[in-house]
């Protein structure tokens, strides 16, 4: 059973050492955030389109998200930190200004715009004139 153990202790030892390249500049590893790299090679219209192609899971219906079901099953859209309207309001916004899309779940959403947000946020922030 000792060369199991020791076996065990090399791979994880050699597991801890692998060496991971760096990341490019421009790219995200997140699974919340569109950037603008990747919004300008989808070739998306607008912001609707770049999420639509991109992240579709944005738009998920989150279903009956309190027990008065008087609030959207669906995420606001925040531009540039102001509420700016529901999901389909992100059709007036061209892609070619967006600088990044960033969903906020629920939680997220309420710590940083408030309560009522119970389906999260969709915030764009659009590129500096």
């Amino acid at each position: 059973m000792r060369p199991i153990v020791r076996w065990s202790a090399v791979v994880l030892l050699l597991t801890a050492c692998v060496h991971q390249p760096p990341q490019q500049a421009g790219t995200t590893t997140s699974g919340d955030v569109i950037t603008e790299a990747e919004i300008a090679q989808s070739q998306a219209v607008t912001a609707y389109d770049a999420v639509q192609k991109l992240r579709a899971n944005f738009f998920s219906n989150r279903g009956r998200t309190t027990i008065l079901g008087d609030t959207s099953p669906l995420p606001v859209v925040y531009l540039d930190g102001v509420e700016y309207g529901p999901m389909t309001s992100l059709q007036n916004i061209p892609a070619a200004h967006v600088a990044s899309i960033r969903m906020y779940r629920a939680w997220e959403a309420t710590t940083k715009f408030g309560m009522g947000k119970t389906a999260g946020v969709i915030e764009v922030i659009t590129k500096l004139p």
